[in-house]
């Protein structure tokens, strides 16, 4: 009777832990699952921000081509830089408006930088790929001309009476013969050597025959 008793007994005390067990993997399963759909609202909500911010960015390229569109572009360029600095993934078409708008801003290098990326984005199939090209045509011609007024506006100076320092030696190395004082003329068959006319035996010019040389005055010794 006794050992009856003592098996009821433990019988009761397994029946109760295997509840508390059950109870206790029910509650773990629920807090998982309230845990795991907590993470997938997170997820979800992090995911809306992101897409509610790229309408937004995308409403501000959309208004900086309006602007674009009625010339202004310096207003253009800030709203485009904005753009820029608010979007993870960059879309190929901002590289265009980029391209588009520098040229009318008159930064002409950095149009071509722009230009060029979006042909190598999209390639030949690109939704503004020959108005790209055209516009790279007009920034090449635009490049050329301020080469050549730089190179005029060099040619202004060096040919004034602007005199330029050589420093506190008051010599430079001749740019003719670049100091070895031969100038060397190469023929069919042999090469001619000269002496060059210009500088001193050790192939150096004073400051002042070096600025007549420059303004095209110093004639060659005979």
């Amino acid at each position: 009777m006794v050992g009856g008793f003592k098996r009821q007994i433990y019988l009761t005390c397994d029946m109760r832990g295997l509840i508390s067990t059950s109870i206790f993997l029910f509650l773990l399963g629920i807090c998982f699952s309230s845990f795991s759909q907590d993470k997938e609202r997170a997820e979800e909500f992090r995911l809306q921000t992101e897409q509610r911010k790229r309408t937004e960015v995308m409403r501000v390229l959309d208004s900086a081509v309006v602007d674009m569109d009625h010339g202004s572009y310096t207003q253009a360029d800030k709203k485009l830089v904005y753009v820029l600095n608010n979007l993870k993934s960059i879309p190929s078409d901002l590289t265009f408006y980029f391209g588009k708008n520098s040229y009318y801003l008159g930064k002409f290098k950095q149009s071509v930088d722009w230009l060029n990326k979006y042909i190598q984005l999209k390639g030949t199939t690109g939704q503004f790929y020959k108005e790209s090209v055209d516009l790279l045509k007009k920034v090449e011609t635009q490049l050329v001309q301020e080469r050549t007024k730089d190179a005029e506006k060099a040619g202004e100076i060096l040919s004034s009476t602007y005199e330029i320092d050589c420093g506190p030696a008051g010599k430079v190395t001749c740019p003719v013969c670049k100091g070895t004082t031969v100038i060397i003329k190469k023929g069919y068959l042999n090469d001619e050597y000269k002496t060059c006319g210009f500088c001193d035996t050790h192939g150096f010019l004073s400051c002042a025959e070096y600025n007549q040389l420059v303004r095209g005055e110093l004639k060659p010794r005979q």
